[in-house]
């Protein structure tokens, strides 16, 4: 029997979801160049289309039907083959179920925004025809699997051994894409000129454009995960707000201290620093726990964004594995931490239970593993089809022009 609140609770929080990409795109379009505006944005558009594509034919098929060893699901619902819209998520669940669709086109909006993050790492120097390419050979060797790993029937770190948790993506969106952003930094090299220009954030109003959808846009991502519009959806709903309010406070006392003064996109960058915080855990922790998470997640991804930066010598543009990386792993080994079985079945090392947090830990390094090794093998790949990197020409002229023949501001006449 389908549940119709819940199915109409699942369609609005995939619909926030959603949101969220083209939010990517604002944030990311506003932080970096002015000439590489459009090709920020254009990252994060082209893979709503590539994303929701591949996660028709192949993507639900290889991360929720069926499994294959506890890595992957298999091919026997390629293109939804199989399925009916009269198919429920769980047929024999109490008080009826969501339709598998509803929960396939939900975790559809997670395979677009994942993929999107990574492009805040290598902004400004790689051919489009190559990213596309490489984030659609990355969404088949990372996403998929991790997917199928963490949240699907008998996954490897999920229920079918490790017995790690994620609520919401911290391992699977996460530490997957800031880790591929700090690989591809290292392989693709800095930007022409790092070391001796300044490269300023260009247009402050559209960060806190995108970081206002995002926001808005990670109720539906955490309370979604819920898939009832319940109670543990409220206290996820909860948790994620005040995250993101605490690490906001915690970034701009950061900014006071270092400088002297708060900064719009200081208290923009904390807000998202404190929602990946809280993501793997918004459905396991009490409140008390997403306030201590959001506090300290700021101090985290501002050391974790100039630290690396310095002991690397990496240039991630747009600090894809300084927020999304740093506070993903800092999030997950949080839950272990901090986790509560009256919350979401799960006690922590605050709560007796330690091993929890060595799970955590193991789930991250596999995760980090998966992402490394896939990296390299997805780089290897898009390498057959041509360069990767733009000339030096191209990323003078700028990446709008060069790889769209697009710009985003044509009566601009000043210098870059």
């Amino acid at each position: 029997m389908v549940n119709t609140g819940d199915t109409a609770f699942v369609i609005i929080c995939a619909a926030l979801v959603m949101i969220m990409t083209p939010g990517l795109g604002f944030f990311y379009g506003g932080l970096g160049r002015r000439k590489n505006v459009v090709n920020n944005m254009m990252a994060s558009i082209g893979i709503m289309g590539l994303g929701i594509v591949l996660w028709m034919v192949l993507g639900y098929s290889m991360s929720f039907g069926g499994n294959t060893g506890g890595i992957i699901g298999s091919f026997s619902h390629i293109g939804f083959s199989g399925y009916s819209m009269n198919d429920l998520l769980d047929p024999e669940a109490e008080g009826g179920s969501i339709p598998i669709f509803v929960f396939a086109v939900f975790q559809m909006m997670f395979a677009l925004i994942t993929p999107a993050i990574i492009t805040g790492s290598i902004g400004g120097r790689m051919r489009y025809k190559s990213l596309f390419i490489f984030l659609g050979l990355w969404s088949i060797i990372v996403y998929y699997p991790l997917a199928h790993m963490v949240w699907g029937e008998g996954g490897l770190l999920g229920g079918g051994w490790l017995e790690s948790v994620d609520f919401a993506g911290g391992n699977v969106v996460h530490i997957s894409s800031g880790v591929t952003g700090l690989v591809l930094c290292l392989l693709l090299g800095k930007r022409r000129g790092y070391a001796s220009i300044n490269y300023r954030v260009h247009n402050i109003p559209f960060v806190m454009i995108g970081m206002a959808l995002l926001w808005f846009g990670w109720f539906g991502f955490n309370a979604g995960s819920a898939l009832a519009a319940g109670e543990l959806a409220g206290h996820a709903f909860l948790t994620t707000a005040v995250s993101a309010a605490a690490a906001m406070i915690s970034w701009m006392a950061i900014d006071t201290f270092k400088q002297g003064k708060p900064t719009l996109v200081g208290a923009c960058t904390g807000a998202v620093a404190g929602l990946v915080g809280i993501t793997p855990g918004a459905g396991f922790v009490p409140v008390y726990a997403a306030l201590i998470i959001g506090i300290l997640v700021a101090p985290a991804c501002f050391f974790g964004i100039t630290l690396v930066k310095k002991i690397l010598r990496i240039d991630d543009a747009l600090d894809a594995f300084g927020c999304h990386g740093v506070g993903g792993i800092f999030g997950g080994l949080m839950t272990g931490i901090f986790a509560q079985a009256a919350v979401g079945g799960v006690d922590g090392l605050v709560y007796g239970a330690p091993e929890q947090l060595l799970r955590q830990f193991i789930a991250i390094l596999i995760t980090i593993a998966v992402a490394v090794v896939g990296t390299l093998i997805c780089y290897a790949i898009t390498r057959a089809f041509g360069s990767i990197r733009v000339t030096d020409k191209d990323e003078s002229l700028g990446l709008d022009l060069s790889q769209h023949g697009e710009h985003a501001y044509p009566s601009f006449n000043g210098l870059d």
